[in-house]
C-alpha cells in the first residue's frame, strides 16, 4: 500500500504543503497568506467594460488588472442568478429559498454579451482562473459550490456523476439518491469519494451547501461597497484536505499548533476514523528538512531533471508552452540494443515526467520529445502507460498518441501560476565575490559562542544546526571537534545537518528545543 503524507511547513508569510508517496514528493503548493483571488473564490464584481468583438466583458473584482467574463462563461441560468440577487438586495431580512423561486428562462447559447450586460452593472462572478502574469483573474457566472463528496450547482437541476466511478450499479444508486434529498433549482455534481457514502452523509453535506449559499443572501444592502467578496473559498490547506484525504492518507506533519488544530478539526467532521493523524512537528530541524522535502525541492525543480539510471529531462518554458527533451545519459551504454533501451528510458521518463507537471502545476500546452522508438507498438505502449501515471493527477488534462518522430503533445488545464523555485542561489555569505572569511575563523566563532551559552547561559545538553558540510567536518574523525567541545565545556553537544541553510548559517538550541539567542 502507498502512503501518503502531507507535510505543512507555517511561516510568518506563507504556507507550504508537501505530499509525499511513500517519502517521495509529488506535489508542492504554497499559499501566501494575503492571497486574494484564489481559485473558487465568489465576489460581487462591476463591470467596467464590455467588448462586443470579443463578446466579453472586464469585471472590476479588486483585483489589480480587471478580470475576464467571456459570453459563453456567463452560464444558462445567468438572468435568474441575477434576478435571485436584486430580489435578494430589496427584501427585508431572510431572502426567499432559491427551491420557491420561479427560474428565469436560459440565456442563448449563441447570444451576445451586450444582450445581457450593461456597464456599471453588479454581477455575481466565481473566480476560475487565478491571475497569471500581466493577466487579471478569469471569471464565470456559472457559479458552483465544492463540498467533499458533492459539488453543488444553484439554479440547475441536473445530476451529473463522477465518470471515475466504474460501476453502473453504484452511479444508478448515487443518482436515485441524489434525486430523493436534492432541492428544486439547484444541480449536483457527484465527486468520485462519494462512492459507498450513506444517504445521511451525502443529505447532510447537501443541507450545508444549500445554507452556505443561501445565507449569502441574508440582509444584503445597497449601500454595501462593490466590488466585494461574496463568498469564501477554503484556504488551500482545507482545500487539499477536501480534494485529496483518503484511507491512503497516513499523516499529516504541521509545524503549527493552531493550524493542525484547526485541521483535525475539519477531519473530525469530514472522516472522523483519521482525526489521529494529525500530529504537530516540535523538532529542531526545520520540518521539510526532517521530512527530506527540502532536498527533493533542490533535485527536482532544477532545468536539468535526473531520474534512474543515469537518465535525465531538460526542461524548458517559453511564453507559449513548455518543452520537455528526455536524455538517455550514460544509460544507453547498457541494455541489449536501441530499441529496448530506448523503451526502458522512455517509460522511466513518462513516469517522473507525469510526477513533475503536477509538482510544478505545469499548464497549457507541453511537447514531449521522447527517445525514438522504430515500432508502432512500443510508441502505442508508452502512450497507455503515460494515460496510466497522469491518471492520478486531479487537473483536467488531455494526451494525444505520439508521432513517428517520439513527439508527444499535452494539454494540462492551469489555474493558478506555475510552481517556480530557483534552486541556484546567489552565495548569502560572499554575495558573489567568491571570498569568504577563513574557515579556521569560523570554527573559532562557533567555539566562542559555546563559550557564551555554557558561561552565560548555564545550560549543557546543546543542539546545533549547521550547514551538512560544517556539520560533517565537525563530526569527522575518531576525536572529532564535536566530541573535543564536549570534553572540553562538559556540555553533551548535538549536532545536526540542516540542508536549506547556506554554508555559514547556523543556530542553537537548548534541550527543550528553544533557540538560543547570542546577542
Amino acid at each position: 500500500m502507498v502512503n501518503k503524507d502531507l507535510v505543512i511547513n507555517v511561516s510568518d508569510s506563507e504556507v507550504s504543503l508537501a505530499l509525499l508517496d511513500d517519502k517521495l514528493l509529488v506535489e508542492l503548493n504554497s499559499e501566501k497568506r494575503n492571497i486574494k483571488f484564489s481559485v473558487g473564490d465568489i465576489y460581487l464584481g462591476k463591470v467596467r467594460k464590455i467588448m462586443p468583438g470579443l463578446n466579453a466583458a472586464f469585471i472590476n473584482v479588486g483585483s489589480e488588472k480587471d478580470a475576464f467574463l467571456h459570453y459563453l462563461d456567463l452560464g444558462a441560468q445567468f438572468r435568474t442568478h441575477q434576478k435571485y440577487y436584486t430580489m435578494a438586495l430589496q427584501k427585508q431580512g431572510k431572502a426567499t429559498s432559491v427551491y420557491k423561486f420561479k427560474p428565469e428562462p436560459d440565456i442563448d447559447k449563441a447570444g451576445k454579451i451586450t444582450d445581457v450586460l450593461t456597464q456599471g452593472q453588479t454581477v455575481i462572478v466565481q473566480v476560475t482562473k487565478e491571475p497569471i502574469s500581466t493577466k487579471g483573474p478569469r471569471l464565470s457566472s456559472e457559479i458552483s459550490l465544492a463540498g467533499r463528496n458533492l459539488v453543488l450547482m444553484p439554479y440547475s437541476d441536473k445530476i451529473s456523476i463522477s465518470s471515475k466511478i466504474e460501476s453502473p450499479e453504484e452511479k444508478v444508486r448515487l443518482r436515485t439518491i441524489i434525486q430523493s434529498i436534492k432541492p428544486r433549482n439547484y444541480g449536483v455534481i457527484v465527486r468520485t469519494v462519494a462512492e459507498g457514502k450513506k444517504v445521511s452523509a451525502l443529505d447532510t453535506e447537501l443541507r450545508d451547501l444549500v445554507k452556505k449559499w443561501e445565507s449569502a443572501f441574508y440582509s444584503l444592502k445597497k449601500e454595501t461597497k462593490l466590488p466585494r467578496m461574496f463568498i469564501g473559498e477554503m484556504n488551500r490547506t482545507s482545500t487539499i484536505l477536501r480534494d485529496m484525504l483518503n484511507a491512503t492518507f497516513t499523516g499529516i506533519h504541521v509545524n503549527d499548533a493552531a493550524l493542525a488544530e484547526e485541521i483535525r478539526l475539519y477531519i473530525k467532521e469530514i472522516a472522523p476514523e483519521k482525526e489521529k493523524i494529525v500530529k504537530v512537528y516540535n523538532g529542531t530541524l526545520p520540518i521539510f528538512d526532517h521530512f527530506g522535502v527540502n532536498r527533493q525541492i533542490k533535485a527536482l525543480f532544477g532545468k536539468t531533471v535526473p531520474f534512474k539510471h543515469g537518465a535525465y529531462l531538460i526542461i524548458e518554458h517559453t511564453e507559449a508552452l513548455h518543452v520537455i527533451d528526455v536524455n538517455s545519459g550514460n544509460r544507453s551504454r547498457s541494455g541489449n540494443n536501441q530499441e529496448s533501451n530506448a523503451i526502458e528510458v522512455n517509460m522511466e521518463a513518462a513516469a517522473e515526467i507525469a510526477r513533475q507537471l503536477r509538482l510544478r502545476d505545469m499548464g497549457g500546452i507541453i511537447v514531449v520529445d521522447f527517445i525514438d522508438m522504430q515500432t508502432s507498438e512500443n510508441r502505442q505502449m508508452l502512450y497507455e502507460k503515460m494515460k496510466e501515471f497522469m491518471s492520478a493527477d486531479r487537473a483536467r488534462h488531455s494526451i494525444l498518441p505520439l508521432t513517428k518522430f517520439g513527439i508527444m503533445q499535452i494539454t494540462r488545464q492551469r489555474v493558478r501560476p506555475e510552481m517556480s523555485v530557483v534552486t541556484n542561489e546567489k552565495c548569502p555569505v560572499c554575495l558573489g565575490t567568491g571570498e569568504t572569511k577563513p574557515t579556521i575563523l569560523f570554527v573559532d566563532e562557533l567555539e566562542k559562542a559555546l563559550e557564551f551559552i555554557v558561561d552565560k547561559i548555564k545550560t549543557k545538553n546543546i543542539i546545533l544546526n549547521a550547514h551538512p558540510f560544517v556539520a560533517a567536518f565537525l563530526k569527522k574523525g575518531l576525536i572529532s571537534t564535536r566530541i573535543k567541545w564536549n570534553i572540553k565545556f562538559r556540555i553533551n553537544l548535538k549536532v545536526q545537518a540542516v540542508t536549506s541553510y547556506h554554508m555559514l548559517e547556523y543556530h542553537f538550541f537548548d534541550r527543550f528545543d528553544n533557540e538560543i539567542d547570542l546577542a
